[in-house]
Formats: structure tokens, C-alpha cells, sequence
């Protein structure tokens, strides 16, 4: 009887922990993103992909114009244009969570010559 408990704690025991290693395997393998920024408000976005490169594409593929990619990996990124002016002044952040994210592309924008600067676009990969 005791041997018979042990058995099933044992059974308990190692299903619980190669759930918990599928679910670490998962999200370690799904933890790369990118971000686009362009003018007037273009953006492209993509995250949790298996590779930077595959992000990469992605995100480009989605922003219309001249856009500047970066790439986030466990991180948020997020993108404020001028309200007043959305052809005008823009900034961009990647930042391990999403307030940080926020905030900075607010005060990049502003540091351009935003006047009313709102986010646009955000992002989070894996953990972000």
C-alpha cells in the first residue's frame, strides 16, 4: 500500500515537472520580436516568432515607407507620434516592460518637437 503511494507520488511528481519544461521550452524558443517606425505613423509590428530575423521580416513587411526596425527580445516596444502633426515628430522605445516602453517613446517624441505626443503602436514578445 505505502510502495503503491509512493508510485503515484513519484508518476505526480515527474508529469508536473516535464509540464513545467515543456511550458519553459516553449516560451524560451518563442522569444524574439521587432519593432518598425516610419513616418506619418507607420509601423509594423511582430513578436514571439523563433528567430530575429523571422521578427524582422515580419514587422517590415507590415510598415509602409522608409522604416527603421529594431528588434526586442523579453522586452516591450511602443511608438508615440505628435497628435497635432502625425507626419512630424515620432519616437520609438524598446524597454524591458511595457510602462518603461511607454513612457520613453513619449518623451522621445517630445524630445523631437512633439507637442501632443500619444502612442501609436506598442508591442511585447515572450516575457515582456
Amino acid at each position: 500500500m505505502a510502495l503503491r503511494a509512493l508510485a503515484r507520488s513519484c508518476a505526480t511528481f515527474v508529469l508536473c515537472l516535464t509540464v513545467a519544461m515543456a511550458a519553459s521550452f516553449v516560451t524560451e524558443t518563442r522569444a524574439a520580436g521587432a519593432f518598425s517606425v516610419g513616418r506619418c505613423g507607420a509601423y509594423g509590428k511582430a513578436y514571439d516568432f523563433t528567430n530575429e530575423l523571422a521578427a524582422r521580416a515580419a514587422a517590415e513587411k507590415q510598415c509602409k515607407g522608409d522604416c527603421t526596425t529594431v528588434t526586442m527580445k523579453r522586452a516591450c516596444a511602443a511608438m508615440a507620434i505628435d497628435l497635432t502633426n502625425p507626419c512630424g515628430p515620432y519616437g520609438y522605445a524598446v524597454k524591458p516592460t511595457i510602462s518603461n516602453s511607454l513612457n520613453s517613446a513619449a518623451r522621445e517624441c517630445y524630445r523631437y518637437g512633439g507637442k501632443e505626443c500619444v502612442i501609436r503602436a506598442w508591442a511585447c514578445d515572450a516575457k515582456g
